[in-house]
């Protein structure tokens, strides 16, 4: 590009303000948002992905907020391809755009690339659903810590989509899945400045809990209940859904469901920092930090 372009990512954990800061950095560089947040692709799940609001929509341009369908198949190959072409257009009339989220696979996809991974042969998929259905969710949790420790750390814990296809890479390949990750890092034709959102662990698991009593106040059970027919669907193998269809399930009561919910929502914000923390070109501030934020974004972008 002839002009130098800019791409502000702002990461952290679920619950931290990154919307809101977002929401501050769009009006002021008078720019477009682009959602890398894995779960809030789907129009379906309202309540239950913590999506910007109407109104917050309504003052900045957000893309790939309920983009598709939880009937589509949607993927961070899908999601880099779509992303990078949104960019493309933003920076065609503008010199900054702004990507946020808390799916760092995602983020990680613009920023670095993602090495393609080999078709696997359908029959070790197969198998692999097989045994998960005798064996159920801690096989393959065990299965993923004993092949790929490091994409384990990480991984959403609950998903057995994301689980399974780390063990399909896996026997397809002989590799991690996590090797696939950053290896031929690409050359992108516009600067990336990563800001990381972080609060003391005691107020953002304040802030998490908070959270979530609200979304149940708006009707989150019922909105799970209502989707419980495709429960199976791999857009709803998350935190913030699974929970709600163990409880319908008959597995336990709600009250066990709510603790699900807050904890699991605890536990996946840990995971986020664990992954965003090994990122050596992030720089972490607190939210109340926004005038030192910009004066740090504008001295990048000058130099």
């Amino acid at each position: 590009m002839k002009d130098k372009k800019y791409l502000i990512v702002i990461v952290g954990p679920t619950a931290v303000g990154k919307t809101d800061l977002c929401i501050k950095l769009g009006k002021k560089f008078k720019t477009e948002i682009i959602s890398s947040d894995s779960r809030q692709f789907f129009r379906e799940m309202k309540l239950g992905t913590a999506k910007p609001s109407q109104a917050e929509l309504n003052i900045v341009k957000h893309h790939l907020v309920d983009s598709h369908s939880i009937f589509d198949t949607y993927d961070v190959k899908a999601f880099e391809k779509d992303a990078l072409a949104i960019l493309e257009q933003i920076f065609s009339s503008k010199d900054i755009a702004i990507m946020t989220g808390g799916s760092g696979l995602y983020v990680d996809a613009i920023c670095d690339g993602f090495d393609d991974i080999p078709d696997i042969d359908p029959a070790i998929r197969a198998g692999i659903i097989k045994a998960f259905e005798e064996k159920g969710l801690t096989y393959l949790q065990d299965r993923v810590s004993a092949i790929d420790p490091g994409y384990y750390e990480i991984v959403d814990r609950q998903n057995p989509q994301r689980l399974m296809r780390a063990v399909e890479v896996f026997e397809g390949t002989g590799k991690p899945f996590s090797s696939f990750r950053n290896k031929k890092k690409v050359e992108r034709p516009f600067h990336i400045i990563k800001i990381g959102l972080v609060r003391d662990r005691e107020e953002l698991y304040y802030r998490i809990e908070q959270r979530m009593d609200m979304m149940i106040e708006a009707g989150l059970f019922e909105e799970a209940n209502e989707l419980y027919p495709y429960k199976d669907l791999n857009a709803l193998q998350t935190v913030g859904y699974s929970e709600i269809f163990g409880y319908l399930d008959g597995k336990y009561d709600k009250e066990e469901a709510v603790r699900l919910l807050k904890r699991n929502s605890r536990r996946y914000a840990k995971r986020q920092l664990t992954w965003f923390g090994k990122d050596e070109n992030i720089r972490w501030f607190r939210p109340d930090q926004e005038n030192e934020i910009i004066a740090y974004l504008a001295d990048q972008i000058a130099s």
